[in-house]
């Protein structure tokens, strides 16, 4: 047979779709052209094609061999394709047999000696061919070991496990069969520093509580030392467990990245990027479109240590997935979506010194300095913030004080209690409410309204603040097991809201 036909999958942003292989040998000066798009990693194929093939007992056709990676108008990266590429030539050599090929798809690194390695996104590869299953084409998925049980935490999927190029051969020659692999593991929390080892600033921990509860961004003003990454770092420890599809979504993101293990399943992640970041880096991009730090950050929590030392185009750039939990990436050839449904939980000094209203009075910034310092952050990122809280400096007595507050243990129950009423309600975090929704689940009381219109005309709160305020409000009132949104919660809104106003 000349011409041998197979199927791989390609990275395309967060999908991943089918490739054809097509392979034809051909009389003429032996040589390999390589056609569809192929990036350099691709057409390096070649070389490695060949000495893994050698190296595996296999011959090398002499013959004019002519590849083609279709459609033709998508682009082709990574080392992926060796495999496929590989048994294509061998198939069309009749050295493999090609009917049960069609059975199967390819995708694997292959080393110069045959042995497999692994590839980046198996698990967004895996998803992809899982909705072509639920179409009822059933197909396996043939790749090397450590994507395999990568790829097998989709579930639903024959995913067959390979460790070099002879064994996929055996395999395809009724040979000796490669063992399918089934995970299917539990969702786990992780282990994450304890809330309890922060000592005093109890307003902080509320604030935190009721980001958890309520998947509210939040922002902590204080001088140094006052802790307040220590309680940034504590959120995920706070925060509901995964549930499966979020795990799922989670790691095919990572995948993409190429940073995913197995032991991170059902983990929230905690991204926190240094201030001299990019914006590339921050929400992703490239020619080849990766997922960013926001991106990686997905169903977990973003930490931005010393905000305002972030560029402000960096900043500016996180305001439309703050609003929808998603960001669009356009380039002048490929463009990408990617989800980024994260928590933000950003820190700052109160003034470029650090020590502005410090009770040892250090402080020696100017009103004009702190303005300066203040004004890095945008009116319209800071009105994409819920909660903004400033975190005094922790006195001789609490640090002297022996023990542990409350653990974290103890506040994740009350915010798991909270999110249960949401989902109960609405299901969804109250974060993620629409305008719409918000008038409908968390109008206020009476007295809470009142509270509210005066808010408004004495701080001038915009329409976006008005619908975070309120969301934040119920987000208190589901902590405290009440159905409605009174005065209490809406002044203790307030108060997150004012924020560095204040």
């Amino acid at each position: 047979m000349a011409l041998a036909t197979l199927f791989s999958r390609a990275l395309d942003g967060m999908d991943a779709p089918r490739v054809t292989v097509e392979v034809h040998l051909a009389n003429g000066l032996p040589g390999v052209t390589l056609v569809g798009l192929p990036e350099t990693e691709v057409k390096e194929a070649r070389d490695r094609v060949r000495a893994a093939i050698l190296n595996s007992g296999f011959e090398f056709p002499q013959k004019r061999i002519t590849i083609n990676l279709a459609p033709a108008d998508l682009p082709k990266e990574s080392g992926r394709f060796d495999l496929p590429i590989a048994l294509g030539i061998l198939a069309a050599s009749g050295q493999v047999p090609a009917a049960g090929l069609s059975q199967h798809e390819f995708a694997g690194e292959l080393a110069l000696s045959g042995e497999l390695r692994a590839v980046r996104g198996a698990l967004a590869m895996a998803a992809a061919m899982h909705a072509m299953v639920e179409n009822g084409a059933v197909h396996s998925f043939v790749l090397p070991v450590d994507s395999a049980h990568e790829a097998a935490l989709v579930g639903g999927l024959r995913i067959l496990p390979a460790a070099s190029l002879l064994a996929v051969c055996a395999h395809l020659s009724g040979r000796e069969s490669l063992a399918e692999i089934a995970v299917s593991p539990a969702p786990t929390c992780g282990i994450h520093a304890d809330l309890g080892e922060v000592k005093g600033q109890a307003p902080a921990k509320r604030a935190l509580e009721v980001a958890a509860a309520g998947g509210h961004s939040i922002l902590f003003s204080g001088p140094p030392g006052a802790g307040k990454s220590m309680l940034a770092q504590r959120l995920p420890g706070i925060l509901p467990p995964m549930t499966a599809t979020e795990a799922l979504q989670c790691a095919a993101v990572h995948s993409l990245a190429g940073s995913f293990t197995p032991a991170q399943w059902g983990q929230r992640p905690f991204r926190s990027p240094h201030h001299s970041a990019s914006a590339p880096a921050l929400v992703g991009g490239g020619g080849n479109p990766r997922p960013g730090e926001i991106s990686l950050a997905h169903h977990g929590v973003l930490f931005l240590d010393e905000l305002p030392e972030f560029q402000r185009s960096v900043l500016e750039a996180l305001r439309e997935p703050l609003e929808t939990g998603q960001i669009h990436i356009a380039r002048a050839t490929r463009r990408a979506n990617f989800p980024a449904a994260f928590q933000l939980a950003a820190a700052m000094n109160p003034c470029p010194c650090g020590w502005l209203s410090h009770p040892s009075g250090k402080c020696r910034c100017t009103p004009d300095q702190v303005a300066r310092y203040r004004g890095k952050l945008s009116g319209p990122f800071l009105d994409r913030i819920d909660l903004m809280l400033d975190v005094p400096a922790v006195s001789e007595a609490e640090l002297a004080t022996r023990g542990e507050g409350e653990p974290s243990a103890v506040v994740r129950e009350r915010v798991l209690a909270a999110r249960a009423r949401q989902e109960a309600r609405q299901g969804k975090a109250n974060a993620r409410l629409s305008a719409a929704e918000v008038e409908i689940h968390a109008t206020p009381d009476a007295a809470g309204a009142a509270l509210l219109a005066q808010a408004m005309r004495q701080l001038g709160f915009s329409a976006r603040g008005y619908h975070r305020l309120l969301k934040v409000a119920r987000t208190l009132a589901d902590l405290a097991g009440s159905d409605t949104v009174g005065a209490a919660q809406v002044a203790e809104a307030i108060q997150y809201r004012r924020g560095l106003a204040a």
